[in-house]
């Protein structure tokens, strides 16, 4: 059914279970995987919402945010090739999670995006957002929402 499914993954509890569920999917469809992390940009100044910092410091921060992003993924290829399942990874960096997604899928080809949502509602969902239901609202894929 599917062939190639896009798995959106920051490491949190709940993107593992994403992952889990993205890598038995595939298995099951013969598909390809493909895990995809979003690494936001530090904020560069005051009116950004952050201190300033020098140049030096910013890319520290975004160095590490990066070898997270890559240790995460080295993680999902072993789970996948564990499993099977053929795996190719990506990372993407922006502050617009859902768009860089949505592209990414796009990208890829992907017939399918997996992702998890922490289900806030009310005031919390207002001031926290959610990429989740961007992506839902304006993917022309289907989506697949693990809580």
């Amino acid at each position: 059914m599917f062939k190639r499914i896009l798995v959106a993954t920051d490491g949190s509890a709940l993107s593992k279970k994403a992952v889990k569920t993205a890598i038995g999917l595939a298995a099951q469809n013969e598909a390809d995987l493909v895990a995809l992390t979003v690494v936001p940009r530090y904020p560069r100044s005051y009116f950004e919402g952050t201190a300033v910092l020098t140049h030096d410091e910013v890319g520290a921060i975004e160095q590490k945010w990066a070898d997270g992003a890559r240790a995460n993924l080295d993680d999902v290829t072993a789970q996948a090739t564990r499993a099977g399942v053929k795996v190719k990874t990506a990372t993407m960096s922006s502050d617009l999670v859902a768009e860089s997604v949505i592209a990414a899928a796009k990208k890829h080809k992907s017939d399918l995006i997996v992702m998890a949502s922490h289900g806030r509602k009310g005031i919390k969902r207002v001031l926290l957002g959610s990429e989740t239901n961007h992506v839902l609202t304006h993917s022309s894929l289907p989506v697949l929402v693990l809580r």
